[in-house]
């Protein structure tokens, strides 16, 4: 048989060499063209379900979020199992599909019985699906660094939250732009019970005098002197002040009102550490800004050069605002350079940002982050399921002791 093949292969040299040459072509062609992940995505394909509940305990974010939600989440077609996590004022419920089922379609049943379940839920809760990512899908990491002294975390996590944030999720295929740490700014209402009482206010009243005066109203328009005039009533509550001087508690009978500032005053501070597991965040021992990219499910093929990291020459801050950037890769796929390419060009685009490569690991592939922990931290930030409360098809929850968990039972 063998000596067979060699004869005809020297009797058709011609056909022999065009076969070569056709599967060498279609060889290249396929290495260049196949798609290759660094990280395979092994994760089951599951669709996460945010809610949140804020200022509630544990039990009873359970209670009236969690457990509406993984009862009618058993009812969607292929789940596989469902299991829902609840925490301080925040409820996940991790649908899990069999495999084979595509993500969208997947996404898009689970969106059905969101809207079900809804008008079960208590008033002001509404359920969010988490982003179209996987568990691998995070591609690149940074961290704003005020080196001035000029700035605190506030103003660090406001710039991520209102400017850089945006600009990152116009980069082809990324999906979700996580923000951790840093301080959420908000205004906090400090009454006087002793002053409350002397006035003869309520609680609920500062309430109701809060919601109605933070907010915005359109009154038609005027006709004067052959023009039009629109009337717009403008009273959204902006700074400490507004707080103070134009919310009026209540008048007394000789005309004269009583302003919030009088029942004590406001001030403006950040959320507790219990609403915030983000202040956890911290860069060499300091609190930090700390941010994450993370990719879309269908990622990009091979192609391009592996590079030593995203480098931006940093022109003259304007007005020396001491902001830089320090990006921190856990890992640098070749299929995800487009993405880190075109971030860098963002922080070109702004001036007094600076990345800068924090360690160099695993060979010359290029700067990675020398520790796993990060990873780990940020992943888990993104959808931060505290290991409170677990729901699993066929299991029984129970919840109580003094450390406000729940924990379930097998049947």
């Amino acid at each position: 048989m063998i000596e067979w093949i060699i004869r005809r292969s020297v009797a058709n040299r011609f056909l022999v060499m065009m076969a070569a040459l056709f599967l060498s072509i279609w060889g290249t062609w396929t290495i260049i063209h196949t798609p290759v992940d660094a990280l395979p995505d092994l994760s089951d394909v599951q669709v996460i379900v945010k809610t949140r509940y804020p200022g509630q305990a544990p039990q009873i974010v359970e209670n009236q979020v969690t457990w509406p939600l993984t009862t009618t989440m058993l009812s969607v077609p292929g789940a596989r199992t469902v299991r829902g996590f609840s925490q301080f004022g925040d409820s996940y419920v991790y649908v899990i599909f069999e495999d084979g089922t595509d993500p969208y379609w997947a996404r898009s049943r689970v969106l059905e019985y969101l809207n079900q379940v809804q008008g079960k839920l208590p008033a002001g809760v509404s359920a969010e699906m988490g982003p179209d990512a996987t568990g691998v899908g995070w591609v690149f990491e940074y961290a704003l660094v005020d080196r001035s002294g000029k700035h605190d975390l506030a103003e660090l996590r406001s710039l991520q939250d209102w400017f850089l944030k945006y600009e990152l999720k116009t980069i082809p295929n990324v999906s979700e732009v996580a923000s951790v740490g840093g301080v959420v700014k908000e205004y906090q209402i400090v009454v006087d019970p002793m002053k409350l009482t002397q006035y003869g206010i309520s609680l609920g009243e500062v309430k109701s005098a809060l919601d109605a005066s933070n907010q915005e109203a359109g009154g038609s328009s005027v006709e004067l002197a052959e023009a039009e005039y629109m009337v717009r009533a403008s009273g959204y509550l902006q700074t400490l002040d507004d707080f103070k001087k134009n919310i009026v508690l209540k008048t007394g009978d000789n005309g004269v009102p009583v302003y919030l500032g009088a029942s004590r005053g406001c001030r403006s501070a950040r959320r507790c550490a219990a609403e915030s597991p983000s202040l956890t965040a911290r860069r060499s021992g300091r609190r930090r800004g700390d941010l994450a990219l993370r990719q879309e499910r269908p990622r990009g093929d091979l192609g391009g050069q592996r590079e030593a990291g995203v480098a931006a020459k940093q022109p003259a801050g304007r007005g020396g605002s001491g902001h830089h950037l320090r990006p921190q890769p856990a890992y640098r796929p070749r299929h995800r350079q487009p993405q880190l390419q075109a971030a860098g060009r963002v922080y070109r685009r702004r001036p007094s940002l600076r990345p800068v490569p924090v360690a160099r690991a695993l060979g010359a592939g290029g700067d990675y982050l020398a520790t796993a922990r990060p990873v780990l931290r940020l992943y888990h930030d993104a959808f931060p399921g505290a290991q409170r409360q677990h729901h699993v098809a066929g299991r029984d929850r129970h919840c109580g002791g003094g450390d406000g968990r729940c924990r379930h039972r097998d049947d």
